[in-house]
């Protein structure tokens, strides 16, 4: 209860500013920002995560919030090192994710690469392939709040790296 209380001013904020998918702007993240200590971050930073998934450098998971029979949410806080990223995937019911650290891209199939920064939101409407990750040149940390309800994540094709750096 208690992170909870410390992520609601800044997810209330974000929602309000950024629902809209609307990040400040797609220009390339250039800042080289070392990754923050355990204790700076909002969650701890979780198990480091072995699955094929994830490509491009080391991620880490903390599962927050498992989805069981009363609640089919499921929540965890992700942190990417620089240029680390998911594979193409989609969510039958949806995801929105919660930037709360560091910079990193989102792109949704047929769309452009957009930059993603520390206090926006993003909402991956339901079975529509994306992508998301950190910077080539910054970590990223976020929240996903995963809906469960229509089953569980679709995982597609790597992302390549002509994609990753277009």
């Amino acid at each position: 209860m208690k992170n909870l209380k410390k992520l609601a001013p800044l997810a209330i904020a974000s929602i309000i500013v950024a629902c809209n998918n609307t990040p400040s702007n797609n220009a390339d993240v250039q800042v080289t920002e070392n990754m923050p200590a355990e204790s700076e971050l909002l969650f701890e930073k979780g198990e480091q995560v072995n699955s094929p998934n994830f490509t491009g450098g080391t991620v880490w998971l903390k599962n927050l919030v498992n989805a069981d029979s009363v609640n089919k949410t499921a929540v965890g806080s992700v942190t990417f090192e620089a240029g680390a990223r998911t594979r193409w995937h989609s969510h039958p019911a949806g995801q929105i994710i919660l930037a709360i650290d560091g910079a990193g891209y989102y792109q949704e199939d047929g769309k452009e690469k957009i930059v993603v920064r520390k206090g926006e939101v993003m909402k991956c409407p339901s079975d529509v392939p994306h992508w998301h990750g950190a910077s080539a040149h910054t970590h990223f940390v976020q929240v996903a709040i995963t809906g469960r309800e229509k089953g569980e994540t679709v995982w597609l094709e790597e992302v390549t790296d002509e994609e990753y750096n277009k």
